[in-house]
C-alpha cells in the first residue's frame, strides 16, 4: 500500500471521528454545569447555537440531556427480557444524547434538511431539541424557559401531553419536577461562570 493511499485512508477515518462529535462516554462531573462545559468546550458551541436557533436556554438543554442520556452519546434503552433471560430487543428506538426517537428523528430530519444529523452528535442532539421544543412552545404554549413541561411533553409527545397522560405516572411527575430542579442549578452555575 503506497503512502499516499495510508495517508489518504487515514485522514478519512480522522474525519468519520470527528464528524460524530460524540465522546462516548459522559464528563466527569454532571452535577456542575461549567465543569461539563469546561471539559467539553464544543458542548458549549452546540448549546448556544440551539438557543440562538431555537430559543431554548442552554440549561434547559443540558437538564433535558442530563435526564434522558447523562450525556452519553450512544446511550440507547436497556434490552426486554423474555422469560428473564431471552433478549427481545430494546425497549424503544429511543438513541444518543437526546434520545430522539426513530420517528421523531425521521420528521426533524425532513423538516429541517438536516439529512447527514446523527443523533450521537451533540450539535445535532441538540439542535433536534430546540426543533421539538419550538414546535412545544407554538403548538402547546409551554415557554422554552419551563423545563418540566417542556420536559413532559418531550417524554409524552406533544399530543400525550395535551392529553395529560403524565398525570397517571407519578413517576414521570417526579421526574419532571427533578428535571426542573436540575435547570434551575444549571442556571445558576452558568451565571457564576460566565463572570
Amino acid at each position: 500500500m503506497s503512502r499516499k493511499l495510508r495517508a489518504a485512508i487515514l485522514l478519512v477515518l480522522m474525519a468519520a471521528c470527528g464528524r460524530t462529535g460524540g465522546y462516548g462516554t459522559a464528563p466527569n462531573n454532571l452535577d456542575d454545569a461549567c465543569a461539563i462545559l469546561s471539559e467539553r468546550p464544543g458542548y458549549s458551541r452546540a448549546f448556544r447555537a440551539a438557543e440562538r436557533r431555537w430559543g431554548v436556554p442552554v440549561h434547559v438543554q443540558m437538564a433535558t440531556i442530563y435526564q434522558e442520556s447523562k450525556f452519553v452519546s450512544d446511550a440507547r434503552t436497556p434490552f426486554r427480557y423474555t422469560l428473564g433471560v431471552i433478549p427481545m430487543g430494546r425497549q424503544s428506538s429511543a438513541f444518543g444524547y437526546s434520545q430522539a426517537l426513530d420517528g421523531t428523528w425521521d420528521e426533524y430530519v425532513q423538516e429541517t434538511n438536516s439529512f447527514r444529523a446523527r443523533r450521537d452528535n451533540i450539535g445535532d442532539a441538540v439542535d433536534f431539541m430546540g426543533w421539538y421544543m419550538a414546535k412545544s412552545r407554538d403548538q402547546l404554549g409551554i415557554p422554552m424557559t419551563d423545563a418540566r413541561n417542556q420536559y413532559l411533553a418531550y417524554h409524552e409527545g406533544r399530543t400525550g401531553f395535551s392529553r395529560g397522560s403524565y398525570n397517571s405516572k407519578a413517576w414521570l411527575v417526579r421526574v419532571a419536577g427533578t428535571v426542573e430542579t436540575r435547570a434551575a442549578n444549571y442556571q445558576a452555575q452558568l451565571r457564576r461562570c460566565r463572570r
